[in-house]
Order: C-alpha cells, then sequence, then structure tokens
C-alpha cells in the first residue's frame, strides 16, 4: 500500500468510531454529518479489507481486526499529537490549571490529602477536582477528560499508562469493647463476629450487593468461601470512612487496607489485628491516557504524586510490620518509570 494515498483523518475517525460504537454519535463528536461519517467507515472498510463494525443485537460491535486495531490506532495519533504539540516548560508556581483525578474512597482517604497539601505548596493557584469511580468511565480518561485513575484495577484498557503506587495487605479493626476481644482472635472468633462489608473499586453507578454472591463480594469474602466458610455481613457500605467509623460500635468487625486502617492508629476506641485467615495483597494503581503521557504538566503531577505515596511507605512501616511479615517494598524507590 502507497502510504501517501491514505488520508490519514481515516484514523482519527476510525478512532472515534471504535471507541462510540455509533456513527451519529461519532459524526457528533468529530462535528461533521452522519453521511459524512457513514462515507469515512466504508472508505476504512475498503482501506483494511475488513466491515471493522457490524450490526448485532447490542448495537454495533467491533470486528477482531478492529479490536486489534483500536490500540495501534490510539498509539500512533497520540504520538503525532506529541510529535505536533507545542513545547512549553511547566512552571507549577504560575500554572492555573486544574487536575482531574478519580479516585477511590480508600485512595482519596490514604493518599489526596497528602497530594493536596504538596500541590498547594508547589502550585497554589492549581485546582484539584476529585472525582468519584461512579463519575468516570475508561473513555472519560482515554480521552484525557479525566487526568488521571487512582485505584486497584481488576482490568485496564491495553493503551492506558499505569504506575503501582503501593502493595496492600489488609487489616481487622474494631471497638475496643468489642466482647470478641475478651478470647484469642482466631478464625472461630471471627466468623461468630458481625461484619461490615467496604468496597466500590470499578467504574460506573454502584448497584445493590447480593450477599449470597460471593464472588461479587470480593477478596475477603472469596478468601473465606476458598476455606469453606462464609462471615455474617451486618451492614454494606461502599465507603472506607463509614466503615471505620461503624468499626467503633461494639460488636461489629471492618476488614479493610491496612492504610485506610492506619488512619485511625491514634483512636484509643479502636483496635487493629491481623485477619486470622489469608487474604490476598493489592496494588494501589494509577493510571492515564496515552493523550498525556508526555504532557509537562502531568508528567509533573504523576512524579508529585509518586514521591507522596513514597512518604506514606516510610511513614506507614512501622505500623505495617504488626503484620505477618513485612509489606512488600515500596515499587517507588526507582522513582516514576513509564
Amino acid at each position: 500500500m502507497n502510504l501517501s494515498r491514505v488520508d490519514l483523518n481515516l484514523l482519527v475517525y476510525l478512532d472515534v468510531l471504535l471507541r462510540e460504537r455509533n456513527v451519529t454519535k461519532a459524526a457528533n463528536h468529530l462535528g461533521i454529518t452522519q453521511p459524512a461519517m457513514s462515507n469515512s467507515l466504508r472508505r476504512l472498510r475498503d482501506l483494511f479489507g475488513d466491515p471493522l463494525l457490524v450490526r448485532t443485537s447490542e448495537g454495533m460491535t467491533a470486528t477482531e481486526r478492529a479490536s486489534e486495531l483500536q490500540p495501534l490506532v490510539r498509539n500512533i495519533l497520540a504520538k503525532i499529537e506529541q510529535a505536533v504539540q507545542e513545547k512549553t516548560p511547566f512552571s507549577a508556581r504560575d500554572s492555573q490549571r486544574v487536575f482531574r483525578i478519580m479516585a477511590s474512597d480508600y485512595a482519596e482517604s490514604c493518599l489526596m490529602p497528602r497530594v493536596l497539601r504538596r500541590i498547594r505548596q508547589e502550585a497554589p493557584q492549581v485546582t484539584l477536582d476529585v472525582l468519584t469511580p461512579s463519575d468516570v468511565s475508561f473513555l472519560d480518561v482515554e480521552q484525557g477528560r479525566v487526568d488521571m485513575a487512582i485505584n486497584r484495577f481488576d482490568t485496564i484498557p491495553q493503551s492506558f499508562h499505569q504506575k503501582t503506587l503501593w502493595a496492600e495487605y489488609f487489616a481487622c479493626q474494631m471497638s475496643s469493647d468489642n466482647p470478641i476481644l475478651a478470647a484469642p482472635f482466631t478464625l472461630e472468633a471471627y466468623l461468630a463476629a458481625n461484619h461490615i462489608w467496604v468496597s466500590k473499586t470499578g467504574f460506573g453507578v454502584g448497584v445493590g450487593v447480593n450477599p449470597n454472591d460471593v464472588q461479587r463480594l470480593g477478596w475477603v469474602d472469596e478468601a473465606l468461601a476458598a476455606l469453606g466458610h462464609k462471615r455474617r455481613i451486618s451492614v454494606f457500605t461502599r465507603h472506607y470512612q463509614v466503615a471505620m467509623l461503624l468499626a467503633g460500635q461494639h460488636d461489629l468487625i471492618a476488614t479493610l487496607p491496612c492504610r485506610a486502617a492506619w488512619l485511625q492508629k491514634d483512636n484509643p476506641r479502636l483496635v487493629v489485628k491481623v485477619p486470622p485467615f489469608d487474604i490476598p495483597t493489592f496494588e494501589l494503581k494509577m493510571a492515564w491516557s496515552p493523550l498525556l503521557q508526555n504532557n509537562a504538566d502531568h508528567q509533573w503531577l504523576r512524579q508529585l504524586i509518586v514521591d507522596v505515596a513514597q512518604e506514606v511507605d516510610e511513614e506507614f512501616a512501622p505500623f505495617g510490620r504488626m503484620f505477618e511479615g513485612d509489606l512488600p517494598a515500596s515499587p517507588n524507590a526507582a522513582g516514576l518509570q513509564g
């Protein structure tokens, strides 16, 4: 194929079509008419010798060839945008940029207050807009409408850049007058107690929880199910701060990430125990669009967040040693990669 005869604008159209999976929406996004968009799709089909999008009962669905092309086209366009973007040095002190960060409740509690403190010191005119997972989709991040997502991810788009901020264990938090503390904290004692379930890690609007659907309850309950056990959950919440408040009730236990429990380390009314069974660890990550990979403002923010995560690691380490084995070495020691 003679590349000089290829209209590179078609790659822009293909990128939007594969995101929207709808000719009308793609046309509106690009500011062209629907017939023009339909004509572009015909040209793309001729160019690649593949239908690319086919109509099914679920709407327009990408073919296997289109799914292979999507990350390649996104990467090509990101590099073109990088090449033509004007290079201007970033001045944190003078910047008036608004950074939009999606953060889970756990990340927001453990990380964002320190991030904001650093931003106020280094870039006092910068504004931070913290969004919840329910506010954001992967498409918002991919298109750069949201600068970054900080969460624990089961899956993440292949085109995204990502960085692990820390690895995390789980802790059990309860009232200092919880009757369970009168005896050794065994698995049998844990199962006899009443529990607080807390989780909200994915994107999109949440739905009600089915207490009998173990696979959707998360790692704590899956770990128990692997041992042939099930805990008695008295309350479900999506907020770690709420879980920690509820743990102050005399007969409830909250099993939550160690750093969340660490936030209450100076609260004499709460006690933290090592879970009496193994729960898989998880990683807190930040992820961002390839569109922002080489943006100077964004590079500054990413490095600031990595530095703050390292500070949290160092302060948390003495508390973390109470758990079985030390927490894994911080992945931030070598600075920001990728």
